[in-house]
């Protein structure tokens, strides 16, 4: 069984526990605090665990040269790259706006720290976890930093290699025993055939003592549904009001009629996924009632006879007799009566029956 822990107050994830739901926000909201509330409202009334956004303190994640660089894409929102975040960036009182307003609604708040300092910022926020963007996961100053915090941790796997990965396991699992991986394709939007979700079931096996999750970057809610039946345990999706609106992220998000499918999808999936023990359930009675089918005589059979298979055939049989698992049992028995051909063969009718035990 996976390790088990408490990802926010009340809410452990792992084991049996439900899938914890992610709905990245991201910077989505175009830099608009009453748009960035209105998702955070969606979210919750979509069924999401948890709303989360993207901090950076952007002197401490880029350099000059980089904040400096001109921006001509049609996503921009800035003539240089520094501009076009500064305006999508929020500033530490809104942040606390925004974590007031999700507890106000009730929804877990969160956000990726994109950088040590806002790692820091986040922390004296209290938020409930840390999330670790691709961008940072091997960057293991930052790893070793945020681990230190006490906090759980949910590091996405995006552009990085599967040693890279056993590399940040024992960096992390020596510091902070609570966190886990999520599988992630770092493309927007994200193609099927790069989805990679058998990096699930490999995660499973190489790090079985944590659980492992799914941040998804595609259209639709389909591969997110499979990777929750493969045994996700987080999942994170990015949400918009409006995929058509300026941002590089609004094509790979869910708009709200799409989130709230997805919620009910995964809350059915993990119903069906049910036990793992293989028996006739009572909902099945009724149907094996009327067509369940039964060891019946082919020919005439006296009394005393001993049963070959060529005497036997199977039927749906009325009354209720011996199953057809148990067909090869009978042969070289001896019947007790007389059977008529086409008569239902009876646990009565055979000499020394002895009672099987079904599990």
């Amino acid at each position: 069984m996976p390790l088990q822990f408490e990802l926010c107050p009340g809410r452990p994830i792992g084991g049996d526990h439900p899938c914890f739901i992610i709905a990245e926000i991201g910077q989505n909201h175009q830099g608009d605090l009453e748009t960035a509330k209105r998702m955070i409202r969606v979210a919750k009334e979509c069924g999401a665990d948890c709303a989360k956004f993207q901090k950076s303190e952007l002197e401490h994640k880029f350099n000059k040269r980089a904040l400096e660089r001109p921006y001509t894409s049609k996503h921009s929102w800035g003539k240089t790259y520094g501009e076009h975040k500064r305006h999508l960036e929020f500033s530490h009182d809104q942040y606390r706006e925004l974590q007031r307003y999700a507890k106000e609604i009730g929804i877990f708040f969160t956000a990726s720290g994109m950088d040590e300092m806002a790692v820091e910022f986040l922390h004296d926020l209290d938020v409930p976890f840390f999330k670790v963007g691709s961008g940072d996961t091997n960057n293991f100053p930052y790893l070793e930093k945020t681990a230190k915090k006490g906090r759980p941790m949910v590091i996405s796997s995006g552009m990085q290699s599967m040693n890279t990965m056993q590399q940040v396991y024992k960096l992390v699992k020596a510091i902070n025993p609570n966190f886990c991986f999520l599988q992630c394709t770092s493309a927007y939007p994200l193609q099927p055939e790069d989805v990679n979700l058998c990096v699930i079931t490999e995660y499973q096996s190489v790090f079985p003592d944590i659980p492992i999750g799914y941040s998804g970057h595609e259209t639709g809610i389909a591969i997110s549904i499979a990777a929750v039946a493969m045994g996700a345990k987080v999942l994170e999706r990015h949400i918009t009001l409006d995929k058509t609106w300026k941002g590089s992220d609004h094509q790979a998000s869910l708009e709200p009629k799409e989130l709230a499918e997805l919620v009910r999808s995964i809350r059915m999936v993990e119903k069906a996924m049910g036990s793992p023990v293989k028996r006739l359930l009572s909902c099945e009675v009724a149907c094996n009632e009327k067509l369940g089918k039964s060891v019946v005589a082919k020919v005439r059979i006296p009394e005393g006879t001993t049963l070959t298979l060529d005497m036997l055939t199977v039927k749906v049989g009325e009354p209720k007799g011996y199953p057809p698992e148990d067909i090869f049992d009978l042969v070289g028995k001896k019947v007790r009566i007389n059977i008529g051909e086409d008569e239902t063969i009876v646990e009565d009718a055979i000499e020394n029956h002895v009672k099987k035990v079904k599990c």
